[in-house]
């Protein structure tokens, strides 16, 4: 057994200590090997140190107190529990405090003795690239974020639930981000062991009622410091509504609706909602709002996504049947026009079940959950068979493959696509983010990016609560399918990066964000439940409301140098039009590159392609070559087609994008789910690292920006004559830097009476068919 020495705080030095036994599975504190070897024997200096003698880090001597946020309470706490390192899988370690509170357990070592200490440790470290999150340390782990407890006897792990009769020797803690924990309590007095593995098991693995989460502890006790500045669109007003109705061009053919205000309608459809503008307020309170479409976005063309939630299945005739005629004459109505086609798409028959998701998602996630060297390199030699037989890659493909259908009918069709789901909150989620993030570029933005996760999830009604088991009501979590959507996101990111304003490293936080409980937004299964328990006894404001934060507001857990982490520096942003300049029509001309894929053998008799003073004949017969050789740009007749035929050409970062899923495309989340263990590590490599030495770049153009603007401003102050700063890329063309000014290029006008006798360039392109025809005849 190798042993590490760590360093140890400035006000201490190293004290000599014996060799321990290598039986051992931790190296114990001074006072377990020169006191008799009990539990908690205080150290003792010794007289004589012998060769064999070697230095060890000691237990911390002096009180450490956690950081406690607005309404945490410290709940139990043991000393000299010790916490292994993991590195290269060898017991190496440091001694702490292990504590927990009603919001997190943690480990506090040295280094979390005083500010000092973390103030040195710091400035050790300045030169490195910092992403500290302010909420959640490295050694913390959320109540929410436990997923189970190991107990270990005699070197045999047990789970731990419930009353325990016996105590283990160590104790492992696996975290559903992935993290492992690993504590031994050898040398821990016996009734602070008791204490401590009971609190951990009770808070963190036992079922507890909504309002003992910690989300309402600090939303009574913290103040409000919100800084006002979220972009996201919450979805919580009726303007919302009708502002993303506006937006997407949809407020003609639908409406919102404030037919369930009060939630008379149903508890789990939100306050307001958009419907087609047929439907009528006595048909969304028949059957609490199933069989009513409910729009989600709507198309450039006109053709809207819509999700419906299903009728229960096990019904009598009579009910069954009137309900089926219900639905029928729905659908008939909004098939008509103004109204484009409609496609339904049962989603429980072409997707995966939840329980598929839910299964293949455990095997997955346990490729990951590894605590040492020897069980990483022995699932190494066989990691392609194990991947493939979780299933989840495959379900992540399907999922994509059952979006580009939708935005092929939506695109290509101009059809409107009705989702349907028992309760239209779990696939229909993630279906229709998925559609709106490969078709409307304003959704790859990050600010419009959170108003749909917003929209479609958080008011739409998604069952976080229940999903992520948040109040430990089963043994497991339930199917992840919001998880299963930032998977299916980042594969566009990694695929598509200049797309997206936000990079992986947002996906990354955002899924640890949901077992964070100081934000509202993944706590709750509905706007309904979350308006009903909003109303509280606020320790400060005695009987008002309570203040809940939403993970939008990034400064929370983030300073600003950390969220920069968060921004893609390299997204190719859509130009803004520039309305001071007059608009003016630009003519396109018909100078190709290169030359047509096959051409004509040249005749060697004079006639119509001989023409070589005719320029404006032959400029118009180019386009009809153009379009006979982009022939392939008509409507595909299938999707494989579509899907060919998109990526055969250049992609355009603000239009639709279509991700790649055949074979080896679909990827694991490295970044995800390799943070936590050591032997896949890039060292100076990744993309996280890419990520930062462009952040570095761009800070340093940015100064560099800042000292030219101050050298042009004394210039023009002075009366210099200076160069003009062509910064705005708006300004510049292909000419540039040979062309400092663009020349308006006015495209010149053909006489009136030239236009009538060529007409319409269509009607020459028919003239010259038949010409053609005519002279193939002759010959």
């Amino acid at each position: 057994m190798r042993l590490g020495v760590a360093a140890l705080p400035r006000d201490r030095s190293f004290r000599c200590l014996p060799a321990w036994d290598e039986r051992w599975e931790a190296p114990p504190p001074a006072g377990a090997m020169l006191g008799g070897g009990a539990r908690a024997a205080k150290p003792s200096f010794v007289s004589y140190i012998s060769p064999e003698e070697i230095h060890i880090k000691e237990p911390i001597e002096k009180e450490v107190n956690p950081r406690l946020l607005p309404g945490e309470l410290l709940l139990c706490e043991a000393s000299t529990v010790y916490k292994y390192i993991q590195e290269d899988g060898s017991n190496r370690g440091t001694y702490g405090k292990l504590v927990c509170t009603n919001f997190k357990i943690s480990f506090l070592d040295d280094d979390s003795a005083s500010d000092d200490n973390v103030l040195k440790l710091s400035c050790q470290r300045r030169m490195e690239p910092q992403f500290k999150n302010k909420i959640v340390g490295e050694n913390d782990i959320t109540l929410q974020c436990v997923d189970q407890i190991y107990g270990v006897y005699d070197e045999k792990k047990k789970l731990l639930t419930g009353q325990l009769r016996k105590y283990p020797e160590k104790l492992i803690i696996y975290c559903k981000d992935l993290r492992v924990f690993n504590f031994c309590l050898r040398y821990t007095k016996e009734e602070e062991v008791k204490r401590i593995v009971s609190g951990i098991v009770h808070h963190s693995q036992t079922p507890k009622l909504l309002k003992r989460l910690f989300l309402f502890s600090y939303a009574s006790a913290a103040p409000n410091n919100a800084d006002g500045k979220n972009q996201t669109v919450m979805f919580e007003t009726l303007q919302d509504w009708r502002d993303e109705l506006e937006r997407t061009k949809g407020n003609v053919k639908y409406k919102a609706v404030t037919t369930n205000e009060g939630y008379r309608v149903s508890e789990k459809l939100p306050l307001y909602f958009v419907v087609p503008i047929c439907i009528s307020e006595e048909s969304i309170l028949k059957y609490e709002g199933r069989g009513i479409p409910i729009w989600c976005w709507s198309c450039h063309n006109g053709a809207a996504l819509l999700k419906m939630s299903a009728f229960p299945k096990e019904q009598d005739d009579s009910t069954s049947q009137t309900q089926k005629a219900f639905l029928d004459g729905i659908c008939k109505t909004i098939s008509k026009p103004p109204y484009e086609l409609l496609k339904m798409d049962d989603l429980s028959s072409s997707l995966p079940s939840l329980q598929d998701i839910q299964t293949a998602y455990t095997r997955f996630k346990q490729l990951f959950l590894i605590d040492n060297s020897t069980d990483f390199w022995a699932t190494d030699v066989k990691w392609f068979s194990l991947l493939e037989s979780t299933n989840w890659l495959e379900i992540i493909r399907r999922v994509l493959k059952k979006a580009i259908e939708v935005a092929e009918c939506l695109e290509i069709q101009h059809t409107n696509v009705l989702l349907i789901e028992e309760s239209a909150t779990d696939l229909c989620c993630v279906i229709s983010s998925l559609v709106q993030v490969m078709m409307d570029s304003y959704s790859r933005t990050k600010s419009g990016f959170q108003s749909l996760i917003q929209k479609e999830w958080v008011i739409g009604g998604h069952g976080f609560l229940d999903r992520c088991n948040h109040l430990h009501k089963s043994e497991k979590e339930e199917a992840p399918v919001f998880l299963l959507l930032l998977n299916c996101v980042w594969q566009l990111v990694q695929q598509y990066p200049p797309a997206f304003e936000f990079t992986e490293t947002y996906l990354t936080v955002l899924s640890d964000s949901l077992y964070v409980p100081i934000f509202s937004t993944f706590f709750f299964n509905s706007q309904h439940q979350r308006d009903t328990n909003k109303s509280g006894e606020s320790l400060k404001t005695q009987g008002g409301p309570f203040r809940f934060l939403t993970v939008w507001d990034w400064s929370v857990q983030f300073d600003r140098k950390a969220q920069a982490f968060l921004n893609n520096p390299l997204y190719a942003e859509k130009p803004k039009p520039d309305k001071s300049q007059r608009k003016t029509t630009r003519f396109k001309h018909q100078r190709q590159l290169s030359l047509p894929l096959t051409q004509a053998k040249p005749s060697t008799k004079r006639g119509f392609f001989r023409e070589e003073t005719d320029h404006l004949i032959k400029n118009i017969l180019g386009k009809r070559i153009g379009k006979f050789i982009n022939s392939s740009d008509e409507p595909p007749n299938n999707l494989r087609e579509f899907y060919d035929s998109w990526h055969s050409k250049p992609v355009d970062y603000h239009g639709l994008l279509l991700p790649r899923i055949d074979g080896p495309e679909i990827k694991v989340w490295a970044q995800r789910y390799l943070r936590w263990i050591p032997e896949a590590q890039l060292h100076g490599g990744g993309t996280i690292a890419t990520a930062a030495k462009i952040l570095d770049l761009m800070e340093e153009v940015q100064s560099l920006q800042v000292k030219m603007d101050e050298e042009h401003s004394q210039a023009v102050s002075g009366d210099v004559h200076s160069a003009p700063m062509l910064r705005n890329s708006a300004r510049l063309s292909s000419l540039f830097p040979f062309a400092l000014l663009q020349r308006q290029s006015v495209k010149p006008a053909l006489p009136t009476s030239t236009w009538k006798d060529l007409e319409d360039e269509d009607d020459l392109v028919k003239r010259d068919d038949e010409f053609v025809d005519l002279s193939g005849d002759l010959l």
